[in-house]
């Protein structure tokens, strides 16, 4: 049994995960536009605005009080983490922009067209990070992700683990056949 990436983890974290996660928050705010005539209730940005909370306070919070005693953990894509943060910051700033000084109160179609096309600029510069493109392949880093477009990540059968079955950073994907290894790198 072999298991092959096919999506780029950075694009489908960005993209797939964070619609399968929001998905109901967001289903319920065009709900709600669509039934009041397309203006906003109270439901749709309480329940976003309730989300988010939850988001930063309660499962930060789990992750940091999960990781045990005495170990430290390490954000393996920092490159990737940087990025992310900064559109964070930007869309926050966005926001407060379009809500409260460029059109008080009032969401235009072009802001809400912009912002919407906002979301795979910050894709594709997270990928671009992640590829250690442009720039980024001048910032040193021991992860490196490779130049095949899928990549063999475990692999279960006869024989020794090869080269395919190494991860990214180096590291063999399954620590027992390490000594099948010696001398084949």
């Amino acid at each position: 049994k072999t298991t092959v990436r096919v999506w780029n983890e950075t694009v489908s974290n960005l993209t797939l995960m964070a619609l399968g996660s929001s998905a109901p928050e967001i289903l319920l705010s065009v709900i709600e536009v669509c039934g009041h005539g397309f203006t906003a209730g109270d439901l749709g940005p309480s329940t976003i605005v309730g989300s988010a909370a939850f988001n930063m306070f309660v499962i930060i919070a789990l992750c940091v009080y999960v990781v045990p005693d005495g170990e430290i953990r390490k954000i393996k894509h920092l490159r990737v983490f940087f990025v992310t943060a900064a559109w964070s910051i930007f869309a926050y700033t966005w926001l407060y922009l379009i809500l409260s000084v460029i059109s008080p109160g009032v969401v235009e179609v072009w802001e809400g067209l912009l912002t919407f096309f906002f979301f795979p600029i910050c894709v594709v510069f997270a990928w671009i990070a992640d590829r250690r493109l442009l720039f980024y392949k001048y910032v040193y880093k021991k992860y490196r992700a490779g130049k095949q477009r899928g990549m063999i990540i475990e692999h279960e059968g006869e024989g020794p683990p090869s080269k395919a079955d190494i991860e990214m950073d180096g590291k063999v994907v399954n620590s027992h056949v390490e000594s099948f290894l010696d001398g084949t790198l």
